[in-house]
């Protein structure tokens, strides 16, 4: 009660920490050539070399070391072979213990990074919501003095015929919490540098691994050593002059055959690969708007209350000068997703529905 009124102008002071960005590939991009990697071989290579660099990494959850098992797709493989029992274990099916006891054993020492999988697929996140809330605002009520430096694995979303279990996307959620970062790849490469970056950098991050694309053979993609992408930076992944599409994870390849069947048809489509959604990369985003002057937005998430509305809002106010037709949103019907085939077509995105949405912004 004795001590001074807080400053109002603190409020966005110690929200979350800087994230580690790298020397080598300041902007998340390369250049390189060489055999091609999947998904889950990226993400494989990059654990195991994070975990031989820093000896204070840690890394449990369910299934994760069970004999020659390493998680329910085989993400850690190898991890406990080589790093042990102690830095590599099992948890019990519990999300929140799994969240929370990294979050606290993380207060140890600020040198400890520690990754979970958080659950074996998004669809069974919910019970560690509240962990994961504790997660977003420690940095901000210490003041600084203290950040959980966790990343939370999430296999996510659908085309698996999984039905409404094993389908979910739950970005829409966690980008309403200020204080954790959340992160999207949609190539092998975004893959293993957004692990990197995120094993690396102070505080929380949830990393949602599409799980369609583990294996995909259109996700594939050379991976430089030591390559690194910094959150908030999005990737032109095709350049055009009549419509920008943003996209994040799975779509972002719809995205990508549509605009190559958008040019047979003397349109130009640019494909912005949004990589990470908070933070956000505004300014790859207007800059493609200014030139476009057309948004079609194109994410697995339903629709209505995804993280599209989020994104046309933003375009729209801040570009909105700029804009000569409506904003359009692609994504999944407001339904549960199910485990027919048929019906999972139906409901999730895909190239056709892209393509027509593209067309009707482009006709406006």
């Amino acid at each position: 009660m004795a001590a001074p009124n807080p400053d109002p102008a603190s409020i966005h002071d110690f929200v979350i920490p800087e994230g580690w960005v790298s020397d080598r590939y300041p902007d998340g991009t390369h250049q390189e050539t060489g055999s091609p990697l999947s998904v889950i071989t990226a993400l494989n290579q990059t654990l195991k070399e994070e975990f031989r660099l820093n000896p204070d990494t840690f890394i449990w959850g369910q299934d994760m070391a069970n004999k020659e098992k390493g998680g329910i797709f085989n993400v850690s493989k190898g991890l406990q072979q080589e790093f042990g029992e102690q830095r590599v274990f099992n948890a019990p099916v519990a999300e929140d213990f799994i969240v929370g006891t990294a979050n606290g054993f993380s207060r140890l020492d600020d040198k400890i990074r520690v990754v979970v999988e958080g659950a074996e697929f998004a669809d069974y996140i919910w019970p560690a919501a509240e962990q994961i809330v504790e997660c977003s605002h420690d940095y901000w009520r210490s003041n600084g003095q203290f950040a959980p430096n966790v990343t939370i694995r999430i296999a996510s979303g659908g085309y698996i015929g999984g039905g409404l279990y094993h389908s979910q996307n739950v970005e829409g959620w966690l980008t309403t919490l200020p204080g954790i970062r959340v992160v999207v790849p949609a190539f092998a490469d975004d893959a293993a540098g957004l692990l990197r970056t995120a094993m690396r950098s102070r505080g929380t991050t949830l990393y949602l691994e599409p799980k369609f694309l583990y294996n995909a053979k259109m996700a594939y993609a050379v991976v430089p050593p030591e390559f690194a992408v910094p959150f908030g930076k999005a990737r032109i992944r095709r350049v055009g002059s009549d419509l920008t599409i943003l996209a994040y994870g799975t779509p972002v390849h719809f995205a990508l055959e549509a605009a190559t069947k958008l040019e047979k048809e003397g349109k130009s489509a640019e494909v912005v690969d949004l990589r990470s959604l908070s933070p956000l990369d505004l300014e790859s985003i207007v800059t493609s708007v200014k030139k476009t002057h057309r948004v079609l937005i194109a994410h697995e998430d339903k629709v209505f209350g995804g993280f599209g509305g989020e994104l046309a809002a933003i375009t729209a106010s801040e570009c909105f000068p700029w804009l000569d037709a409506p904003i359009e949103r692609v994504g999944s019907e407001f339904t549960p997703v199910g485990f027919n085939r048929i019906l999972e077509r139906a409901i999730l995105p895909n190239t056709d529905k892209v393509l027509a949405a593209a067309r009707k912004v482009l006709a406006f």
